[in-house]
């Protein structure tokens, strides 16, 4: 193998792949990341056998070849060159990388010891705007359980209903759901979150349409030059829908920056109770306050002024409170709930599409 290739170009696509290669592994070529050539290409893919990701650079590809070199020492020293042409030749095993006055050789390992890299020969193909995916996807996959005892929790439901896409994730304690675009094409998978995070460092802000295509097993996310391949959870989702109410007792309306500043606050006094704060809803003031004690420091009220209708109070994660604020588009938030042991729903005033729901915490 001897190719040229840029520094800009190998270090973004390092950068997305290497996190991947899991040093822990018993497998050590797992820790490894494979390069190969490809249609004049260079492909540069990692895989931990339940997630792959392959991002292809352009290159000047003189002679072809492949092999697998250690994914962090790879990435950390073509992070540390200068801008410019990388050379990079194959000799023995042996990967020599040359960049002006930098020159290095970085023992490999046969590409033939790497894992086959999945692939879905016949699936079904749909395709979503980039940047709705993007910000639906930020908004849902905080959601999703790190529990691995509960399987079905650590994923994000991809689920058409009467056409219309939604991506929904709960940990039990909390559930966010989004409304995207209308999809032909029924789905429903359901995605581990990690692969979903990974996905996310990959999608730019210039994108225009993610292409995915899925089979029973698998997914695949396509992004301009990055393909993702994850396994699918397999399982039924909870119905999630029955716990959003229809109606609600209790609701109040105000600004999203005001009710983010009086749960930050409120939060610094509710270390010592796992985050629990008390929220009240005063119709005859037309406030929002928020309370919180703590033992051995003191006790803290916040308020700020909203419109209510209904009065009542709920307590709930002030984590879990801040998490979906910063989420949320618009500036102003609608915070509903009927009672202090019902669901508390949280919905953006101008994104009637994404609803965020905290359970509350025993007062």
């Amino acid at each position: 193998m001897k190719l040229q290739v840029t520094q800009e170009n190998l270090n973004k696509a390092l950068a997305n792949v290497a996190r991947i290669a899991n040093s822990r592994t018993t497998l050590p070529i797992l820790s490894n990341v494979l390069l190969k050539t490809v249609n004049n290409r260079l492909s540069i893919a990692a895989t931990n056998l339940d997630i792959a990701i392959t991002h292809y650079v352009g290159a000047k590809v003189a002679q072809e070849g492949s092999i697998t070199v250690p994914a962090r020492l790879m990435q950390d020293f073509v992070s540390s060159l200068p801008s410019g042409t990388i050379e990079l030749e194959l000799t023995d095993h042996k990967l020599h990388v040359s960049a002006g006055q930098y020159q290095s050789t970085i023992n490999g390992v046969s590409a033939e010891d790497f894992p086959v890299m999945p692939a879905i020969t016949d699936g079904v193909h749909w395709s979503l705007p980039a940047l709705e995916f993007k910000k639906g996807l930020q908004q849902v996959v905080l959601a999703a359980s790190n529990d691995e005892t509960r399987p079905m929790l650590t994923g994000v439901l991809f689920k058409t209903e009467k056409e219309q896409l939604y991506l929904a994730a709960t940990d039990s304690y909390r559930l966010a759901e989004k409304s995207l675009t209308k999809l032909k094409e029924p789905a429903n998978l359901l995605v581990p979150a990690s692969a979903m995070h990974d996905l996310l460092r990959v999608i730019g802000d210039n994108e225009t349409n993610i292409e995915i295509v899925n089979d029973e097993q698998q997914v695949m996310f396509k992004v301009n030059d990055v393909e993702l391949v994850t396994r699918l959870i397999e399982g039924n989702y909870p119905d999630y829908k029955r716990l959003i109410p229809a109606k609600f007792a209790v609701s109040a309306q105000l600004k999203r920056s005001e009710l983010t500043n009086i749960t930050k606050v409120s939060s610094l006094f509710a270390r010592e109770s796992a985050g629990s704060v008390t929220i009240k809803v005063d119709e005859a003031k037309q406030t929002v306050s928020i309370h919180s004690i703590a033992s051995q420091l003191g006790e803290n009220t916040a308020e700020a002024e909203a419109k209510v209708q209904g009065a009542g109070d709920i307590t709930l994660n002030s984590r879990y409170l801040l998490d979906a604020l910063g989420v949320i588009n618009g500036d102003e938030v609608e915070f509903c709930f009927n009672g202090k042991l019902e669901a508390c729903v949280l919905r953006g005033s101008k994104d009637s599409a994404y609803t965020h729901i905290i359970m509350p915490l025993k007062s």
